[in-house]
């Protein structure tokens, strides 16, 4: 793969993995375009380490807090048993249909432009509702509406959903407002990232060239600069403007990749 090819994907996934857009699908449909193919899928599963080290680093004093307040904290104990019980669903379904998802719907550039449309007519649908909400902190939300979160986050398995546009989502329907609706996002992006860059490593690891290694290097790293510049700004950006203006960029971009599909195929 050409070296701005990787710089391309790495950009695209580290700016769009925290937004509910669906980096998968941005990803996807872009390597189509550009003519690029990796292993198994796989490049775009793996640089997904540089988001998750973005949001690692932006999180880390928070993170350093709640394991050393763990042991004598009921709250931070709630907080991280609720991201274990909304990450099991994803490593269930995850790890028994991984086969299926990466053969069949990675490999459907229309498929992809479709959900990103659907979704984002649902995310403007939701934005302009007046919803009144229950919940105003990330570490407040009980168990079963952290579970149902994790249900939620497995539609974004097929590309093009969104895997932050389907917990925001759930969140806000459920009673969260969007800044902890999107905080909570984040922290449940950390292991449901990492299990699948694990587990994608796994199973694909014999089949990578040292050149593909290298590109995944190079992605990662640029993916996970721009992961920063977007956490970073994400949750006031969502504070003051809402959603509209994810929900537009997707309908625009699958509208786009539709037309350009049936003209170039």
């Amino acid at each position: 793969m050409a070296v701005w090819q990787v710089i391309v994907l790495g950009l695209i996934e580290g700016l769009t993995e925290f937004i509910p857009v669906s980096s998968t699908g941005h990803l996807l449909l872009a390597g189509h375009f550009l003519g690029f193919e990796s292993p198994g899928k796989t490049f775009e599963v793996l640089i997904q380490l540089g988001a998750i080290l973005a949001i690692t680093s932006v999180y880390a004093k928070k993170l350093l807090e709640l394991a050393v307040n763990l042991p004598r904290d009921a709250a931070a104990r709630h907080f991280v048993g609720a991201i274990i019980v909304a990450f099991l669903p994803a490593a269930v379904i995850g790890a028994g249909a991984h086969k299926f998802i990466k053969t069949y719907l990675f490999g459907s550039p229309w498929l992809v432009c479709a959900t990103l449309i659907i979704g984002g007519i649902v995310l403007l649908v939701v934005d302009r509702m007046r919803l009144k909400p229950r919940y105003h902190n990330v570490m407040d939300f009980p168990l079963p509406l952290a579970f149902l979160i994790g249900l939620a986050q497995c539609l974004a398995m097929i590309p093009g959903v969104s895997r932050s546009g389907a917990t925001i989502v759930s969140a806000l329907l459920m009673g969260a407002d969007k800044r902890s609706a999107t905080e909570f996002s984040f922290f449940l992006a950390m292991p449901t990232m990492l299990g699948a860059f694990v587990f994608d490593l796994y199973k694909n690891i014999h089949d990578l060239s040292m050149g593909d290694l290298q590109s995944i290097g190079l992605g990662l790293i640029v993916s996970f600069l721009s992961g920063v510049l977007v956490v970073r700004t994400l949750l006031d950006f969502v504070s003051r403007h809402g959603f509209a203006p994810f929900a537009w960029w997707r309908i625009i971009v699958g509208g786009m990749g539709l037309g350009a599909l049936a003209v170039l195929g």
